[in-house]
């Protein structure tokens, strides 16, 4: 804990520092899996990335003590190292302690645990006046809720302690084959009120074609169970291979998989977006270029060469919560508006009120005040209008159409929100409230952090030499290639230098 201690006190000088002249700042953590492009000013930094360390699992109590930057893949293999695992992982390894906690994240045991942010039993927070508390249920409660989902706009956590569950070695899968959104809908639902079941989440591949996937940890599989693996080169991405499993087939299929790679399965391909890269090259997308090119296709080096090449404007990213009751209706929406298949759904049950307090469209009344009420997480993800205007067109109009059915989107993918908007949705009393209260008003919001800078896609073309570089950079396949050869050289994308 010593150079923790030592690594806060530095961090709270900065922030101190940065108070005093009410200058707002932004964090470098090193590295990210943040569908949002940002860059940050090294003269209005603070530096967190040396926070990347578990410090103590404690087999007894069942938790561990960890610092915000550590991934889930370190976090995992820390843990299972004492027989133990988080009870909530986020499905991509490089997705940190912190990330989860402060933008609302969660898996497919959200149906039983919540969200991350449930499973954490307290923080360390500096201020932004530059003072370290400590924040829980029980100490300073309305910081610790409203640190949970806010982005670091209240302050910078520093450490986070985590309730964790027993590890098994497997986790026995069980494909159900669904012929319809309804059936598959319904089937999530009977899943989850099944109490062997530890892990529940589907994917539609079609209108008339889908899997859902139930999860039970073992350390001892039913006998002839197969074992598939997932992380190898030689492996299926985990999609193809639900898809195969249950093509033709009525009833469920079973088979086993380490616990480590069922965490982690959607890592290669980014679940299904990592296939839209082959469509942009040209290459044929088979079992061999996936074998050849598998380096570049886990979300790490996928999320890099996003950013790098500016393809994060040009597919559409979004994940959404919606009520059980009108989750079928926006599947249907977004099919026949985008035409986008495969989506994901993961159930999660709400433990308690979502953070910014959501309120209904055209009404007062919060529409998240059902704690213990079950709603479906749906990934949206594919390529938008090649038109920019369009594209954030689409983009608005899936937002209200969330908005309308009694959903709402997760901040951490893309916003196009105004801000009068924003403001219409989320509760500002409360949110403003707690930044005055813990001397947060200075440091910038939740919207100025994760709207969408709509000129960031209008290039600049008044000049002969704007022209020439946007011409340039938008001929096929000079984007793309600059992504590529920006994750060869392993640079960070998020300090500007």
């Amino acid at each position: 804990m010593d150079e923790h201690n030592k690594t806060v006190a530095q961090i709270s000088s900065r922030i101190s520092t940065f108070y005093q002249n009410k200058t707002p700042f932004r964090l470098y953590h090193g590295s990210t899996n943040s569908t949002q492009s940002r860059k940050v000013d090294p003269n209005r930094m603070v530096d967190t990335s040396r926070l990347n360390h578990v410090l103590k699992v404690d087999r007894e109590n069942k938790t561990c003590l960890v610092e915000p930057n550590v991934p889930m893949d370190q976090l995992v293999d820390a843990t299972m190292a004492y027989g133990l695992v988080p009870p909530v992982v986020m499905e991509f390894p490089g997705i940190t302690v912190g990330g989860g906690f402060a933008g609302t994240a969660g898996e497919s045991s959200g149906f039983r645990y919540g969200f991350f942010e449930d499973t954490v039993n307290w923080i360390e927070i500096v201020l932004a006046n530059g003072e370290t508390v400590t924040a829980s249920p029980h100490e300073h409660a309305d910081l610790f809720y409203g640190a949970a989902g806010t982005f670091g706009t209240l302050g910078v956590t520093t450490l986070l302690e985590l309730r964790l569950i027993d590890a098994k070695k497997y986790v026995e899968l069980t494909y159900h084959p669904t012929s319809s959104t309804e059936e598959a809908l319904s089937t999530l639902q009977l899943a989850c009120k099944v109490d062997s079941n530890d892990y529940v989440d589907g994917v539609l591949f079609a209108k008339d074609r889908g899997v859902v996937v139930t999860g039970r940890l073992t350390d001892s599989p039913a006998p002839n169970t197969p074992l598939q693996h997932f992380s190898r080169p030689q492996d299926p991405w985990f999609y193809i291979h639900a898809d195969r499993t249950t093509r033709g087939s009525l009833e469920p299929v079973k088979e086993a998989t380490s616990l480590r790679d069922y965490l982690f399965r959607y890592d290669r391909g980014a679940f299904w977006t990592g296939r839209y890269a082959f469509d942009y090259f040209m290459v044929p997308f088979n079992r061999l270029t996936r074998y050849l090119l598998d380096y570049f296709l886990h979300t790490r080096v996928m999320y890099h060469a996003l950013h790098a090449s500016g393809h994060a404007k040009k597919y559409m990213i979004q994940d959404l919560l919606l009520p059980e009751d009108t989750a079928g209706q926006f599947v249907d929406y977004v099919s026949k508006d985008f035409g986008f298949w495969p989506i994901w759904l993961c159930p999660f049950t709400l433990k308690r009120e979502l953070s910014l307090h959501p309120r209904a469209a055209g009404g007062e009344k919060e529409y998240f005040d059902n704690v213990g009420k079950r709603y479906v997480n749906i990934g949206v993800w594919g390529p938008g209008s090649t038109t920019y205007s369009r594209f954030v067109d689409q983009n608005r109009q899936l937002e209200r159409r969330v908005r309308d059915l009694g959903g709402v989107k997760w901040l951490y993918a893309q916003a196009y929100y105004t801000e009068d908007e924003f403001r219409d949705i989320y509760d500002q009393e409360w949110y403003n409230d707690l930044r005055e209260k813990y001397h947060a008003t200075h440091l910038p919001t939740v919207f100025e952090k994760v709207k969408i800078d709509l000129s960031a896609g209008q290039a600049d073309t008044s000049s002969w030499s704007g022209w020439a570089r946007n011409a340039a950079w938008n001929t096929w396949p000079v984007s793309g290639l600059y992504g590529v050869l920006a994750t060869l050289k392993g640079r960070e994308y998020l300090l500007a230098k």
